[in-house]
């Protein structure tokens, strides 16, 4: 089995399991060369501890029980994508509305502001510049077949 069936084989897998809360999503499933597997799941309301340990135990009985690695040689690690993760699926960009982000275009531009909206073909930033009676807010409108990478920015 390559490494494209065995990503897909788990991704049905942790999509059925996902079924008992549709609030919850899966957003990546990664391969490392020593069979480490991880699962990244994020919701809608955010994903808690004790339902990504139960997702793990779960995904893993699953995996021992069908023998993908018949001498156990594997690990699976399911968790919520951090804050340096980007953002991939649409339900995250929708979840992160408010919060303020980091945007690289494919062309190399960035911008960062605050994420006001989202719809099928893109978002809407407000970049803020300047401090005071100097401020301006900018709005930038940027297609998702524009964009290499969004992150979540933390602002203290």
């Amino acid at each position: 089995m390559n490494k494209e069936e065995i990503i897909e084989q788990i991704q049905e897998k942790v999509v059925a399991l996902l079924t008992q809360n549709p609030s919850h999503f899966l957003v990546d499933i990664r391969i490392k060369p020593t069979n480490n597997f991880k699962i990244f799941i994020d919701g809608d309301e955010g994903v808690g501890i004790d339902d990504l340990v139960k997702y793990n135990r779960a995904l893993y009985k699953q995996m021992e029980e069908e023998g993908f690695f018949p001498d156990g040689d594997f690990s699976l690690e399911v968790s919520s994508p951090g804050l340096d993760e980007p953002l991939k699926l649409y339900r995250q960009y929708v979840k992160n509305i408010g919060r303020d982000v980091e945007v690289i275009t494919l062309d190399g531009k960035k911008v960062e502001g605050r994420l006001l909206s989202v719809d099928d073909k893109g978002l809407v930033v407000e970049e803020t510049k300047g401090k005071g009676r100097k401020m301006e807010k900018t709005e930038h409108s940027i297609l998702f077949e524009t964009i290499k990478t969004t992150k979540i920015q933390i602002k203290f």
